[in-house]
């Protein structure tokens, strides 16, 4: 019986999984919880035995994502250009921000809160975007006074920017790469 009770928690797991990723696609990260266990065809009380919090929800939704950048991030501390690397991964961060609506504002705000369910996830991908800002300052590509606070700040910044927008998804990425790419020169030094 214990086997057929972890397989129904196991689908209803998945289950609200993939209604908060649509619902929240749909409606952004402040999508109604009831509305997403409703949809789900489960009560709110199986919804809150899997995710406490929205935040465990959001976690739980942006696992995978952060591992990616951690990844891709890894794999960049070898490409033969210190800057272009960072450029690239701050790409792909700035676009992973907007895949939901409020995601740019809830990864800052759990960045800032070490009580967050978010904020490990989002600490360790902060950690490895750090070392590649690191590595390019370290070569004198980006000024040394820059934070990665700062850094990630501008990017989900150039994320929200393109949130605004009622572009579609092609033109919304190649804005978001046009403010990045207007970030990285402003990020070298002076006289650089």
């Amino acid at each position: 019986m214990s086997e057929a009770m972890r397989a129904d928690a196991r689908r209803n797991y998945d289950m609200l999984l993939g209604v908060a990723r649509q619902a929240f696609a749909e409606q952004g990260t402040d999508a109604s919880l009831r509305d997403v266990a409703r949809r789900a065809g489960v009560g709110i009380g199986t919804l809150y035995r899997h995710f406490p919090t929205r935040e465990a929800l959001l976690e739980a939704l942006l696992r995978s994502g952060f591992d990616g950048l951690r990844a891709k991030a890894d794999d960049l501390l070898e490409a033969p250009s210190p800057k272009d690397a960072l450029a690239e991964w701050l790409l792909a961060f700035a676009l992973g921000s907007g895949t939901y609506r409020g995601l740019p504002e809830s990864v800052m705000a759990a960045l800032a809160d070490d009580t967050s369910r978010l904020h490990s996830s989002c600490e360790a991908m902060r950690n490895a975007g750090g070392r590649l800002l690191t590595r390019a300052q370290e070569t004198g590509a980006v000024r040394a006074d820059l934070t990665t606070g700062e850094m990630l700040s501008l990017a989900a910044g150039a994320s929200w920017a393109a949130g605004q927008s009622r572009a579609s998804t092609e033109d919304r990425e190649a804005f978001v790469a046009r403010l990045l790419e207007v970030t990285m020169e402003g990020l070298a030094p002076s006289g650089g």
